[in-house]
């Protein structure tokens, strides 16, 4: 239940390159303060802290990579800290358990308990907590999707101070984010080049896409659970979603099928159905966002309301 922002894009064409339309990379600012937010070694997240008097809104990015690669510096693609900064937003990028170590919940649920930590120690970081938005790229997309619609995982009963923490943000920027990861609904909306992605097996555990479906009544279960679309209601925050304007289907390439724009147009049909009407959807010369021209424009609306 969350959202996210637009720049100046450049598509690229590689399998590993289209798996964003990546934001021309921005001079890197002052080193950021690194902090370890939960017990495994990629439980790390890198902090640029705004000046100001008054507690900051936060920009927090996930990085993409099917779940199994890239890092936190990977937020250079896709954030211009410094003019982040400069408007008084201070920015995290986190690192989190890949998939091929550790399976699902544990990539998302690391992203997850980023936001705890960072609410836990929110006075000290100089944080304001009552506006946090998300952009996510590719599975960081779809880990910041999930995060925005699913229930609060806030348990006040943990002995661990920091699961004590809401998890809900303002708003979320998803940059051609899955929002289903179910083999069965990514055949039927796309077809098998994205069902039979490797994002989608490794993120369950099955050695390869025949030995996924042959076991799909085990999967089932974790597919449905950290499929977005499955989450989302009508109270959620607000959303923004960006697409390449390659809607060709069948999709060419494995990249091409991950990354299709029919991820937000379905998501948008729900939304529709279920009269969540905070969603804004820009698949490039093909859909125009309803609420907010640029991304840029709307996580403006989402960190400096009030401020």
């Amino acid at each position: 239940m969350n959202k996210p922002i637009w720049m100046a894009v450049v598509l690229v064409g590689s399998a590993c390159a289209t798996e964003a339309l990546l934001v021309s990379v921005q001079p890197q600012p002052i080193s950021p303060v690194t902090l370890s937010y939960g017990p495994d070694a990629r439980n790390t997240l890198d902090l640029w802290k705004a000046g100001g008097s008054k507690p900051n809104p936060l920009l927090v990015y996930i990085h993409g990579g099917s779940w199994t690669g890239n890092d936190k510096s990977q937020v250079f693609q896709y954030v211009d800290v410094t003019n982040w900064l400069e408007k008084g937003v201070s920015v995290a990028s986190i690192d989190y358990r890949y998939s091929t170590d550790a399976i699902l919940p544990a990539p998302v649920h690391d992203a997850a308990r980023a936001i705890q930590f960072l609410r836990r120690n929110a006075a000290e970081l100089h944080i304001d907590s009552s506006h946090i938005a998300l952009i996510g790229s590719s599975a960081g997309g779809c880990s910041a999707v999930w995060l925005l619609f699913h229930d609060d995982l806030a348990d006040p009963t943990a002995s661990d101070p920091v699961l004590r923490e809401s998890t809900r943000v303002q708003g979320a920027w998803g940059q051609i984010p899955q929002t289903s990861i179910d083999p069965v609904v990514l055949t039927n909306w796309i077809g098998e080049l994205a069902a039979s992605h490797h994002m989608i097996y490794q993120a369950v555990g099955a050695a390869n896409y025949a030995a996924m479906m042959a076991n799909y009544a085990q999967y089932k279960p974790l597919l449905d659970e950290f499929s977005p679309i499955n989450h989302m209601d009508a109270g959620d925050p607000p959303l923004f979603l960006t697409y390449s304007a390659n809607m060709t289907l069948p999709p060419a390439t494995p990249a091409a099928a991950i990354h299709h724009g029919t991820f937000g147009v379905k998501l948008k049909e729900k939304a529709a159905a279920i009269g969540y009407a905070k969603l804004d959807l820009l698949i490039k010369g093909t859909s125009v966002p309803e609420h907010y021209a640029t991304v840029e424009a709307f996580l403006d609306a989402i960190l400096l309301e009030g401020k």
